[in-house]
Order: structure tokens, then C-alpha cells, then sequence
């Protein structure tokens, strides 16, 4: 299933966020307490939600290659 809304059909890689500082103190605090192996699954759980929010087989495809380098 590909995204109408996704322009492109590429991933994209450059910042997208107005404050990325912000963006990654909130993953970082979303860890804050957490167990190894609760961190563990709140990052599975986060790149299931945003990869179902991509719907795009082909770009999460991209992603995980880029993402194993």
C-alpha cells in the first residue's frame, strides 16, 4: 500500500522538524526510568506507529536499509 500524501517516493532524510533539539529530548525522555528491556519495547512500538503512519512498503524498506549502515 503506498501514501497519496507522500510526495516523492523517497524517503526523506533531512531535518523536518522546527526543533529538532526538542524532538529528540522528547524520545529521550520518553526512556527516562524505563527498564533495558521496557526502553526496548517502547522502540518497537514507536517505529510500528510510524512506520503504519508512513504506510508506504517502499520507503519503510528505504528506512531499515539506511537504518542498518
Amino acid at each position: 500500500m503506498t501514501n497519496d500524501n507522500h510526495s516523492g517516493g523517497r524517503l526523506r532524510t533531512e531535518n523536518r522538524f522546527a526543533d529538532p533539539d526538542l524532538a529528540y529530548r522528547m524520545i529521550i525522555e520518553a526512556h527516562r526510568g524505563l527498564s533495558d528491556k521496557e526502553s526496548q519495547g517502547l522502540n518497537a512500538k514507536l517505529a510500528l506507529l510510524l512506520a503504519n503512519h508512513i504506510g508506504d512498503d517502499a520507503i519503510l524498506a528505504e528506512a531499515i536499509a539506511i537504518a542498518k549502515r
